[in-house]
């Protein structure tokens, strides 16, 4: 347990950013899970999936709590799906 106040406050605003960036992340699992679901059912209707994902990924570059270079892989990656489920 925190001893003095100034760790007893950092313990409490770690908790509440914990709290935060599970909620962050759980969006980013789920909309994908979105895209890949309405990829397969119908596939000319991805865009507003896709842009959710996108929009999604770079909130979470924005509040540090996945790294720019993994949301932009991740993007790329979708993005090449999504060409590969047109094609």
């Amino acid at each position: 347990m925190p001893n003095t106040a100034a760790a007893k406050k950092a313990m409490r605003v770690s908790l509440r950013r914990k709290e935060i960036n599970t909620a962050r992340k759980w969006k980013i699992k789920n909309s994908l899970k979105e895209l890949r679901k309405c990829l397969a059912t119908n596939p000319t209707a991805y865009q507003t999936t896709l842009s959710k994902v996108f929009s999604n990924l770079d909130k979470a570059v924005k509040t540090n709590v996945i790294h720019r270079n993994k949301a932009n892989r991740r993007k790329s990656r979708l993005a090449a799906m999504v060409a590969k489920v047109q094609a």
